[in-house]
C-alpha cells in the first residue's frame, strides 16, 4: 500500500464523530438509524475506493463530508413512490401509474384512509354487510347489467371468472384474440392458472361462426371473445361478433364471456376516436360475463370489474378466491367517486381526469403550451433553443394503439449539454420531469400536463435551467 493510501485511510472521519455532528445540527431532521446508516456506507465506499485506486484520491475536507452525508439523507427520506409530471403525452402511462384521480377522487380516499367506514357494515340493519354493494349498484345502473363484482384487476377477473364457470372444461377462443399484454400477460396463461382447458378456433385473421360450432364438444363450457385492445389486425380479416356469438352459446346451453380489457363507458367515437365496443353494448348484446379495468378508459383506480346476469355472477361471488382478489376501502372510495360522475357524461368529460385529456381540443393544449411558453421562454432560451411544435400524443394502457390525438408540446434543444443528459437530470430532479427524445429533441407534450401544474412546472423547469443549464 502506498503512503497516500495510508494517508488518506487514517484521515477517514470517524462513524461516531460523523453521527454526533449530524444528530446535533439544527438543519438536519432524521431517524438516528438512518443518519447511522447513511454514514456507515458513506464512510465503507470511500474507503474501497481509495483500496482499490490506481492513482491519486482527493482528500475530502470536512465541509464536503458534510454535503455529501446530507445528499444522501435526503435521498433515503424520499418516498420510492413518486409524484412526477407526465410529459409524454400518454394518457394512460403504465409505467407512470395510469390514469389519475381527480380532487373529489382522492379527497374521497382520505376519507376512506383517514376515518372508520361502513365498509363491511350495513348501516340499515346494523349488521354484517358486503363491500361489493358500495358499488354493485351504481355499476348496474350504468352498464345495464344485473349485477356486478369488483376484484383487484382484470387479470384477476379473467382467472376467477374462468375458475368458476369452466375449471377442467374447454373455452373456445378465436386464434386471433389470444393476446399478450404488458407484463407478459397471456390469456392462454390465465386460462391454464384458472384450469380451464383452451380450445383455439380459426385463422389469426379470419374466424367464422362455423369455426366455433364445429369445436364444441360435451366438455365445452364457454364462448369467450377478447378484445384486442393493444394491437390490430387489418386487410382480409373476420370475426364472429357477440350478438352471433350469444345466440349459439343459447342453442347449445354454454356460457359466453367477453374480456373487453380497457372497457369504456363512453362512445369515444363522437370525440373523433375509432369507433371501440362500449360495456353496455356488450350487456346489451346478452354476453353472460364481461370483465374489463377500472384503471383505463374508465378512468379511475386499479380494479377489475365483472358484470353479467345475476346468476352467473353469483357463483363467482361464492369462488373462495374471491376473497384472495377483494378490493379494499382505497379502491372501493375511489371507484364509486369516479363511477358517480358518469351519471351525467357531459360533466365526466370535463372531471375525469384521463377523459379530460382524451378528449380535450388540440386547440385547448395549444393555448396551455403557449401559456407555459411565455413564462419560462426569456429565462431559459441562454441555455436552450426552445420552441413550440405541434406533435401527437396517445392514449395508452393498450387501448387503441394506432391512433394518434393531435396535441402540441414544447421543444427544447440544450446549447451546452446533450439531449440525453438533459432527459437524464430531469428524470433526477426531487419531483421527475419525464419526456420524449425525437431526433435530438426533447418533447414535453402539455396534453398530459394538468392545468393545475402549470405554474409549479414551469417554475420547476426555470430552477433547473438555472442550475445546470451549462453544465455537461
Amino acid at each position: 500500500m502506498t503512503d497516500n493510501k495510508t494517508h488518506l485511510l487514517r484521515q477517514l472521519p470517524k462513524v461516531d464523530d460523523c453521527i454526533l455532528e449530524l444528530v446535533s445540527a439544527p438543519d438536519i431532521s432524521a431517524p438516528i438509524a438512518i443518519l447511522k446508516q447513511v454514514v456507515v456506507d458513506m464512510i465503507q465506499r470511500e474507503r474501497e475506493k481509495i483500496l482499490h485506486s490506481k492513482g491519486d484520491v482527493p482528500d475530502l475536507s470536512r465541509e464536503q463530508w458534510r454535503a455529501s452525508f446530507i445528499s444522501e439523507i435526503e435521498k433515503k427520506l424520499q418516498p420510492n413512490l413518486r409524484r412526477v409530471f407526465n410529459g409524454t403525452g400518454v394518457v394512460i402511462h403504465t409505467n407512470l401509474g395510469r390514469s389519475i384521480l381527480s380532487q373529489k377522487t382522492t379527497d374521497s380516499l382520505a376519507r376512506a384512509g383517514g376515518f372508520y367506514s361502513n365498509l363491511e357494515f350495513d348501516l340499515d340493519t346494523g349488521k354484517r354487510g358486503s363491500r361489493y354493494s358500495l358499488v354493485e349498484r351504481i355499476i348496474c345502473d350504468l352498464t345495464g347489467a344485473e349485477a356486478a363484482l369488483v376484484v383487484n384487476n382484470n387479470a384477476a377477473a379473467v382467472l376467477i371468472a374462468l375458475d368458476t364457470l369452466a375449471k377442467g372444461k374447454e373455452v373456445i377462443v378465436s386464434r386471433g384474440q389470444l393476446v399478450e399484454i404488458g407484463g407478459s400477460f397471456r390469456i392462454p396463461d390465465v386460462m391454464e392458472k384458472s384450469g380451464a382447458f383452451l380450445r383455439e378456433v380459426g385463422a389469426t385473421n379470419r374466424t367464422h361462426l362455423s369455426d366455433y360450432k364445429k369445436a364444441i364438444t360435451e366438455n365445452c363450457a364457454m364462448l369467450l371473445r377478447v378484445h384486442t385492445s393493444n394491437f390490430r389486425i387489418i386487410g382480409f380479416t373476420s370475426e364472429v361478433s357477440a350478438e352471433e356469438m350469444v345466440i349459439l352459446a343459447k342453442e347449445r346451453g354454454l356460457i359466453t364471456m367477453e374480456d373487453l380489457g380497457s372497457g369504456s363507458l363512453v362512445d369515444l367515437s363522437k370525440y373523433g376516436f375509432p369507433k371501440e365496443p362500449t360495456v353496455q353494448e356488450i350487456v346489451k348484446a346478452g354476453v353472460d360475463v364481461i370483465t374489463f379495468s377500472g384503471d383505463k378508459l374508465l378512468g379511475g383506480p386499479q380494479a377489475g370489474i365483472i358484470v353479467g346476469n345475476k346468476e352467473t355472477i353469483s357463483q363467482i361471488k361464492k369462488n373462495p378466491l374471491n376473497r384472495a382478489l377483494r378490493i379494499d376501502k382505497f379502491t372501493l372510495a375511489a371507484l364509486e367517486s369516479v363511477l358517480t360522475e358518469y351519471y351525467d357524461i357531459d360533466k365526466a368529460l370535463k372531471t375525469i381526469p384521463t377523459l379530460n385529456m382524451l378528449t380535450v381540443p388540440a386547440s385547448e393544449i395549444k393555448k396551455r403550451t403557449q401559456r407555459v411558453f411565455r413564462r419560462i421562454n426569456k429565462k431559459i432560451q441562454q441555455y436552450t433553443e426552445i420552441k413550440i411544435v405541434q406533435i401527437d400524443s396517445r392514449v395508452g394502457g393498450g387501448a387503441l394503439p394506432e391512433f394518434n390525438i393531435p396535441s402540441w408540446a414544447i421543444e427544447l434543444a440544450p446549447r451546452f449539454i446533450r439531449v440525453s443528459k438533459l432527459e437524464k437530470l430531469l428524470r433526477e430532479l426531487a419531483t421527475p420531469v419525464i419526456g420524449r427524445i425525437e431526433s435530438d429533441r426533447f418533447l414535453l407534450d402539455m396534453r398530459t400536463i394538468q392545468e393545475r401544474e402549470i405554474a409549479e412546472f414551469s417554475s420547476l423547469l426555470i430552477d433547473f435551467f438555472n442550475k445546470v443549464g451549462t453544465r455537461d
